[in-house]
């Protein structure tokens, strides 16, 4: 893309009121961006308003400064371009969706590849959930998303803390893809302790976002690139969320995008469970194992040891000491308080204690907020 396009494509995303749906009838009626601020005023309102005509025939204060950015953060790496709507690297999968994006903007090794855009839909899943997961919860992400990694799929998230994160570290470890979708300009990182783990990505795999450069992490930009998460995706696992969660917007996009949804259920007692049971309720597929999904969605390079990952397992319990053996066994697998575990067990509070902390030390319990503790099931 050269100068003069770039400048036209970063004039209409900035015109402040052209908003997609304006931009597209716009680029269909005149055929590029540059095509559009080539009309006239008087050409220009037969299609809109007035207001819309003056807008995009007075430029915005901030163009200049905007493309010497872009423009810089271009030539600064190989690994970072631009697309826009129409042009041949833009991800096919996305013109399926209800609200395409006008520009992306790539940062990764999977974007220098022949396929500039992404990987094929046919080889992406989204894995989202809660930014506050439990313990269980994270590490189901990180065990699930490694799987899937280990048998070729590239797993799709929104760098966000929590599940997401785990998510993408997970496929890493499997030696997988990975895509984060972002709610900011590429030149931030948000959130700030995810700064290692964004490198890593633009490493192993890549990052998108539609947000121009220096864009900070507004609120309204998080449930607005969740389209951008399940679009890119064959299918939706949703890990772990509460009924008000950011997640069961992407997995309620993938459904209407006629995507595969797919939740893991957990404790009832657990907050962070009603979403995922919610959306069993609605039709979204119960996932005990990444096999599960894997046979779902037909997928064809099924790793030996992603047959095996991903899923509860209590294999590791023999490594427990017999003494903590029985202490094990009354945790079951919902939080509980120390007072109800004396109760279980009739043991005193030091030897309870004692033995927690052991078994925490195996990584056998988390220790959870308020006092509670949890057995985890390994992957």
């Amino acid at each position: 893309m050269n100068s003069e396009e770039l400048l036209a494509w970063l004039r209409l995303t900035l015109s402040p009121g052209v908003g997609n749906t304006a931009a597209r009838k716009l680029l269909a009626t005149f055929g590029s961006a540059q095509g559009i601020f080539d009309q006239s005023s008087a050409t220009l309102r037969q299609l809109g308003s007035d207001k819309l005509a003056g807008v995009l025939k007075s430029e915005p204060a901030t163009l200049a400064a905007q493309l010497q950015t872009t423009q810089e953060w271009l030539q600064s790496g190989e690994d970072r371009y631009v697309v826009t709507l129409g042009d041949d690297a833009y991800p096919a999968a996305l013109l399926d969706i209800e609200d395409p994006p006008l520009m992306l903007y790539m940062l990764g090794v999977l974007s220098n590849r022949a396929n500039t855009a992404t990987k094929t839909i046919a080889d992406s899943l989204a894995i989202v959930g809660s930014r506050n997961p439990t313990p269980q919860g994270e590490s189901n992400a990180r065990e699930f998303a490694r799987a899937f990694g280990g048998a070729g799929l590239c797993v799709v998230s929104g760098l966000a803390l929590g599940i997401d994160g785990a998510a993408h570290d997970g496929a890493m470890l499997g030696g997988g893809d990975t895509i984060a979708v972002v709610g900011t300009g590429l030149d931030r990182v948000y959130p700030k302790k995810h700064l290692a783990l964004a490198h890593r990505i633009a490493q192993q795999g890549m990052l998108v976002s539609e947000f121009p450069l220096g864009t900070p992490p507004l609120m309204s930009n998080f449930p607005r690139r969740n389209r951008i998460i399940s679009g890119l995706s064959r299918g939706t696992l949703v890990v772990e969320a509460a009924l008000k969660s950011g997640s069961l917007i992407t997995a309620r996009l993938a459904a209407e995008q006629g995507k595969d949804v797919f939740a893991i259920p957990g404790s009832i007692h657990s907050p962070q469970s009603r979403g995922c049971h919610a959306l069993i309720k609605q039709g979204a597929k119960l996932v005990e194992v990444a096999q599960d999904v894997l046979e779902e969605l037909h997928f064809p390079s099924v790793a030996a040891n992603a047959m095996q990952s991903g899923g509860f397992s209590t294999a590791d319990d023999a490594a427990v000491s017999p003494s903590a053996g029985p202490l094990l066994a009354a945790l079951g697998y919902d939080a509980v308080s120390l007072d109800a575990l004396q109760a279980r067990t009739g043991l005193d509070t030091a030897g309870l204690q004692s033995q927690l902390l052991e078994l925490e030390l195996g990584g056998h319990v988390a220790r959870l907020p308020g006092g509670l503790f949890q057995r985890l099931a390994t992957a």
